[in-house]
């Protein structure tokens, strides 16, 4: 989901990484505030359906943006249902579920360059009690650019273990995931003070 641009020149691809940013912030915080009924995350829904639409987005790229949190929005919705109302439940998990569609909406029709241009332009001010905006900018590229690394590597140890038979074992999952993924680390952590990244 992280990172993914769709190529266009659409209204939402022209404009500026730093307004689309900031109307995110603005859009989730209005719908945590201002969504109470299932009747308005039906109409959150469709707003934000209409926008993929206007950035011609395609629903399969836009289903794949929301996939990999349906999981942990069953069992939120389940744990509302137990201890609030049905009401609430499609509530909670619209506006989850809403927002990260948003959030997916700004990456599919933004380069990461630019949402990193504009991170360190809105940062700029914070020099001044000695935060550094390149080095910000940098740890977010890094997480981005870590997110589908991570997954491709459990999806490697993943195929490795089904192959030798051991597709139920959680050991045989994590053990190769943590030493891989340490060892990706490493290498980057090497590759960076190559490059003279930890220098002051």
């Amino acid at each position: 989901m992280i990172g993914l641009y769709c190529p266009g020149n659409s209204l939402l691809h022209r404009m500026p990484a730093g307004s689309k940013l900031a109307l995110l912030v603005v859009a989730i915080l209005a719908m945590t505030v201002f969504v109470r009924t299932p009747l308005a995350v039906v109409i959150a829904v469709a707003v934000v359906a209409s926008l993929f639409a206007l950035a011609h987005i395609s629903w399969r790229v836009a289903f794949a943006q929301i996939r990999p949190v349906l999981w942990m929005t069953a069992i939120i919705g389940a744990f509302q249902l137990l201890t609030t109302s049905p009401a609430r439940a499609v509530v909670v998990c619209g506006v989850l579920l809403v927002s990260v569609a948003l959030a997916a909406l700004v990456t599919v029709t933004t380069r990461v360059t630019d949402m990193l241009d504009a991170l360190t332009r809105a940062l700029n001010p914070l020099r001044r009690i000695g935060v550094n905006p390149e080095r910000v900018s940098l740890l977010l590229a890094l997480a981005i650019r870590c997110v589908p690394l991570l997954t491709q590597i459990v999806h490697d140890v993943g195929e490795a273990r089904r192959a030798r038979g051991v597709s139920w074992s959680t050991t045989a999952l994590v053990t190769p995931v943590l030493v891989r993924a340490l060892r990706t680390a490493d290498a980057m952590g090497e590759a960076l003070a190559a490059r003279g990244v930890d220098d002051d």
